[in-house]
């Protein structure tokens, strides 16, 4: 889901005058919000779905560019060899 400037990006102080507001606002939008201090970015609340689907995702892409990476190099075998080592053929 995109950030919503206007609603996405608060100051520091307010996660520290609010922190139930901006975790509340974080869930229910089901957006990151950035963390901002003197207009710089210095952090992402993230709920905590949000943060292990992102993960799940990362990893699963990880292992895609290794098995690209293997085939490339000529390190996979075919179903029928995977099948016999395997004990399934």
């Amino acid at each position: 889901m995109p950030v919503k400037f206007s609603e996405d990006v608060v100051p520091l102080t307010d996660l520290k005058l609010n922190p139930g507001r901006i975790v509340k606002h974080v869930t229910d939008a089901k957006r990151p919000v950035l963390l901002t201090s003197r207009g710089r970015g210095v952090a992402v609340v993230q709920s905590l779905d949000g943060y292990e689907a992102a993960q799940e995702e990362r990893e699963f892409m990880v292992a895609v560019v290794e098995g690209l990476s293997d085939i490339d190099a000529g390190r996979h075998v075919d179903m029928a060899e995977a099948r016999r080592r395997f004990g399934f053929g």
